[in-house]
């Protein structure tokens, strides 16, 4: 008789773990009555995720609402001065046949149906209403050559129509993560609304009008704007906005300029040179200075320092906030009155809000456990909102009582938000140990129910990327869960070059990445196999990225593990680093001799470990000539014995299609059943499985 018994948790099943629901993003209305956020879930075929838009009550009275049902999602909400909602959606709206680009869309807050605002020939990517007045900024990809919207539109469709795809670049960077950049860059354009920042006029068949007409803020842009961000001010009479400016030899830096609104004038506030560049502009709420990040630019000896300071914009004189604070600014949010700042940071394997005095510039720790993230403040700065997350849990919505700090800590409660938490398979601890130089390096431990002095669970070390990053929050993609289910410990260290854990701790990796990251990694596992519930003969590692690179640096200088997956990994530093998506910023750190003394290649005769390689081509971040590279000097010079027909015990897992994260469902499914499959084989002694079956 076939089993029937539903699984204990999703995390036991591929099928039910890729469909649960996914949160992202918050908007709060100017009257702080409605909270919106995007929910993802898997369409009917399973193949790809479609966000909604739901409605939450930030009392935490009323259930949560869906607002919207496009078949190709919704995102990027906003809310006008007025209270009508804004977001991006490529649908049908009677127009034209071109429901494949992007519009900007909006639902009036009195109600009614949804109707196009703006439209762009390359798509609308997003929009920032002022708080007061009548501007909206606009975030569109134009060509250089198009004067107008109307040869934007004529010379998209003539290069569609001739099946035209060459890119002539003239500089440098030429794509990014994983697209091409060029021949279209992006661009800010405003558009204004009716009065008192209403979507819809008096007039009764507003409704019928043609789109709002665009203004172009930006018509020098080239790649200046790519991946910027900007703040709009207050008011609506000027932005701020990273501006990039290339600066030879392949190089770039990142100026933060004043656009003017109503003119288009273009002033540089801050600019960057060989020391020092600037990021993350975000303008008081009274339209006088500006917050934003500003960083010491990393050489080979030295790492990145990022501090937040704030700019007086009449004078143009800078002063630092939080200076004796170690630790590095993440979101930034202004409270109404200006009187302080609240903000994220990574902070010991979390991510709390922190409050920032404009004053004195003294923090002061708001929240406790969890990483917080998309921080709105309501206009009457008596609360914030955010999304919460931990590796505990995924996001959820909640609001911050900020009637008690920055004495104390503000009161945090969850809202009754679409999606509920999903049953965990374990548990979830800490681990501390310190190395033999007397470095502290902890690390989170997710432990199957069940396991015992009496049932140890084998050991899975999984090394997160970055390599300026934290195990702080839940990933959907590098789930710790699924591999819980199946029985296994997850130990999830934070070595040398993460963060939260002060600058010296960032410092001591830098340009030193097999070094002290692989002596924590190491000092973190023997942590862990000493504990009663481990098995310590029954161990693996894994990671992606630079957490792919310290796998494969590991298979090269130790023996302990059965088993080794490493995805989208750096293996020949002195390839990786001119062929990456942005090399001249890898070239700060790695001179030639860091890539000599740290490249993972170097070893692969040492390597007798079986490893998995996984890579998707069109990640651009860490290119395929790295796992291609990789796959063949395994095969061709590590030291682990091969049959007579010169097979191995090694596998490689390619996606061509996939990119440096490996996203759509049912990849992501294939991804973990091979993963999962080549662990149990080595790891757990079993005979090899099936291989999926759609992978022939």
């Amino acid at each position: 008789m076939t089993d029937t018994t539903p699984p204990a948790t999703p995390f036991h099943d591929l099928d039910a773990y890729v469909a649960l629901p996914r949160l992202g993003s918050l908007a709060l209305s100017p009257d702080g009555t409605r909270l919106v956020t995007g929910v993802s879930t898997l369409d009917d075929d399973g193949t790809r995720y479609v966000t909604a838009l739901w409605e939450l009550d930030p009392a935490g009275q009323r259930p949560a609402r869906r607002l919207t049902r496009g078949t190709k999602g919704e995102s990027q909400a906003r809310f006008t001065p007025a209270g009508d909602l804004l977001f991006v959606a490529a649908r049908p709206d009677g127009s034209d046949d071109n429901d494949d680009v992007a519009a900007l869309w909006t639902l009036p807050a009195g109600g009614g149906e949804a109707h196009v605002l703006a439209r762009h020939p390359g798509g609308v990517e997003g929009a920032r209403p002022a708080e007061t007045g009548t501007t909206v900024v606009v975030a569109a990809s134009a060509l250089p050559r198009a004067g107008d919207l109307a040869e934007e539109e004529r010379l998209r469709k003539e290069r569609k129509e001739k099946k035209v795809s060459a890119i002539l670049h003239a500089g440098y960077p030429v794509r990014y993560w994983d697209h091409d950049l060029g021949p279209a860059a992006p661009k800010l354009y405003a558009m204004t609304l009716g009065d008192g920042g209403a979507v819809v006029s008096a007039d009764a068949a507003a409704a019928e009008e043609e789109p709002l007409e665009l203004r172009d803020l930006t018509p020098d842009a080239r790649t200046h704007l790519v991946e910027a961000s900007h703040d709009v001010a207050p008011d609506g009479s000027f932005l701020v906005t990273e501006w990039v400016v290339p600066e030879g030899r392949g190089s770039q830096r990142t100026d933060l300029v004043r656009i003017d609104l109503a003119t288009g004038e273009r002033v540089t506030l801050l600019a960057a040179d060989e020391a020092v560049e600037y990021s993350a502009p975000r303008i008081s709420p009274d339209g006088l200075s500006l917050a934003y990040v500003h960083e010491e630019r990393s050489t080979t000896d030295r790492a990145p320092r990022p501090t937040l300071r704030v700019l007086d914009l009449a004078s143009g004189e800078s002063r630092p906030l939080g200076a004796d604070w170690d630790r590095w600014p993440g979101e930034v949010r202004w409270l109404p009155d200006g009187t302080g700042l609240l903000m994220t940071a990574d902070d010991d394997g979390r991510a709390p809000v922190f409050h920032v005095d404009a004053r004195s510039g003294a923090v002061t720790r708001l929240t406790g456990d969890g990483a917080f993230s998309d921080l709105v403040v309501a206009s009457d700065g008596a609360s914030a909102y955010a999304l919460r997350a931990s590796y505990a849990h995924p996001a959820e919505v909640v609001r911050l009582d900020l009637a008690s700090p920055p004495d104390g800590a503000a009161e945090v409660s969850a809202l009754r938000g679409p999606v509920p938490r999903p049953e965990l398979p374990g548990t979830l601890r800490e681990v501390e140990t310190t190395t033999a130089e007397g470095v502290r390096v902890r690390s989170w431990l997710a432990l199957p129910h069940g396991a015992s002095a009496q049932a140890p669970a084998p050991l899975l070390l999984w090394i997160h990327g970055g390599p300026l990053g934290s195990w702080n929050s839940w990933s959907w993609r590098w789930n710790p869960w699924l591999m819980v289910a199946r029985g296994y410990a997850v130990l999830l260290p934070d070595p040398a070059l993460s963060t939260g854990y002060g600058q010296e701790m960032i410092q001591r990796g830098w340009g030193r990445w097999g070094m002290e990251p692989f002596t924590d990694l190491m000092a973190a596992t023997d942590a862990a196999v000493a504990l009663p519930e481990i098995d310590a003969s029954r161990t693996a590692a894994m990671g992606g990225s630079f957490g792919g690179y310290m796998a494969n640096w590991v298979a090269g200088h130790t023996d302990r593990f059965r088993a080794i997956v490493t995805h989208a990994s750096l293996w020949a530093l002195d390839s990786f680093g001119p062929t990456t998506d942005a090399s001249y910023y890898w070239a700060r750190e790695m001179s030639p001799e860091m890539q000599g003394v740290n490249s993972p290649h170097r070893y692969v005769a040492e390597i007798r470990t079986p490893m998995l390689v996984i890579h998707g081509d069109k990640d651009y971040r860490v290119p395929v000539g790295e796992g291609l590279r990789l796959w063949y000097e395994l095969l061709s010079a590590s030291g682990l014995p091969q049959a007579e027909d010169g097979s191995t015990a090694h596998r490689f897992l390619y996606f061509p299609d996939e990119n440096h994260w490996v996203l759509t469902p049912q990849h992501a499914k294939i991804w973990y059943e091979v993963v999962l499959g080549f662990l149990a084989e080595h790891v757990l002694g079993q005979e090899p499985g099936e291989l999926p079956e759609l992978l022939g």
